[in-house]
Order: structure tokens, then sequence, then C-alpha cells
């Protein structure tokens, strides 16, 4: 993907719409609504999740949560160190497409991300509605509005365009390979069908690497983090 940035937004799009606003609310273009702000700066944030749970909470039995753990499932027994290293060479090449931010994020219309136990909207109310809370806590780090609005823009990676890569492949969280999975790592357990497994290489705590020698040298797994940061800084 090569991103074209020649055509910023105006200003004057992205502001409150003070039409349909009558409180310190936030109503993005969308119509999506950020929290009032609180008395300390920030924003009252809901202590429940779209599906009535805690934040985060794995464990909690649910549809949601089953569906999530399929997802780990997956993920686990797929994402092995020479997975990684395939992919870091095919999309490298940065040869998939050319847009826009915006017409990128657009495309986050389609996308709907199976790892997440809070959430099953589509991706770009995410990234708009981080975006915005960002900018009117923090309004004049305009690279921290960016960096929010950006932050999710690697899942196209799951549409055809982009090769239409499994769940598994571009969403969840990330970690280190080529080294013994840490036992914090969500649905641990899954680990034990990932061929890695059977490198006696892999399975100390520092596996291939040295310590100290930096998180640019460590083999994470891979998705739509490591593709969009292959994308910033190979084209900026």
């Amino acid at each position: 993907m090569t991103v074209s940035v020649e055509h910023p937004v105006p200003d004057s799009q992205l502001v409150e719409n003070k039409n349909h606003c009558t409180t310190d609310e936030l109503v993005l273009d969308g119509g999506f609504v950020v929290p009032n702000p609180v008395a300390g700066g920030g924003f009252d944030a809901p202590e429940i999740n779209a599906f009535g749970n805690t934040f985060r909470d794995y464990d909690v039995e649910s549809l949601r949560n089953k569906q999530v753990e399929e997802f780990y499932k997956m993920n686990h027994i797929n994402q092995t160190y020479e997975f990684v290293k395939k992919m870091r060479e095919e999309y490298k090449k940065l040869d998939k497409l050319e847009m826009s931010i915006w017409e990128c994020c657009e495309l986050l219309n389609e996308v709907v991300d199976d790892s997440d136990p809070d959430l099953d909207e589509p991706q770009i109310e995410h990234l708009l509605q981080t975006a915005e809370a960002i900018r009117k806590d923090y309004p004049d780090e305009d690279w921290l509005h960016l960096t929010a609005l950006i932050h999710d823009l690697g899942k196209v990676l799951l549409l055809p365009q982009f090769g239409e890569l499994p769940q598994w492949a571009v969403v969840g969280d990330t970690h280190p390979l080529g080294c013994a999975f840490d036992e914090s790592i969500v649905h641990h357990k899954y680990f034990k069908e990932n061929p890695d497994m059977n490198n006696p290489t892999y399975q100390t705590k520092n596996g291939v690497y040295e310590e100290g020698c930096g998180l640019e040298n460590v083999m994470i797994s891979w998705g739509h983090d490591d593709y969009m940061y292959l994308v910033c800084v190979l084209k900026f």
C-alpha cells in the first residue's frame, strides 16, 4: 500500500458539528458521539463493553468470547517464525494499491475485528472515535491525532485488494516469535499446537536473540501493526 497525503481534509470538516450539538459532547461526522469530558479533563469511560461485560475479560462466558477464543486458537497455531519472515518479505514490497488516508479509512467500514472481546462494529467507527477523543484531550498534539487515526489502517489486509489474509494473520494481540511463548499471552494453551514448539532453540527465554538486542530486531507475530509500520517506515 502506498499512502497519499497530497489532499488533507480541511480542519473545518473535522471539527465539532455545532449544529447538532447543544452540550460539550463531540459529535463526529458519522454521527458517533464522544462522551462528555469529566472534571479531570479526560472522559467518563463506561465500565462495561458492548456485550455487558468488563473490558478485556477473556474468561467470561459469552458467545462473543467463544468466537474470540477460536480466533486466538488459530492465531497461536499458525503464527510461526518462518510465517512472519515470509509475510514481511511479501508485504514490504508495498505493491498492492495506492490511495489516500481517507480512502483507506473508508475501506475499514467493511472490517470487523474478530479478536476484540469488547466491540463488533466496523473499524472505521473505532479509528474515528479514537482520533477525535484524543484530539479533544490533546488539542495541540497533532502527531498524536494522526497516530490515533491510522493506528489500525493495516487491517485492510483482510480485504481482497490487499491479499485477503485470514483474521488470525491480521488482528489480535501480538507476541515475540523465535523464543519461548510467555504464559501471560492470552489463551496461551493453544501454543502447544504451534510448529515452533518442536524447535528447541525457540524454547528458551531469549531464543534466537541476544539480551538487549533491541525491539527492532525481534520477530513479532504478523498483523496489521507490523504492516502499518512497514508502510510508514518505507514510504515516509
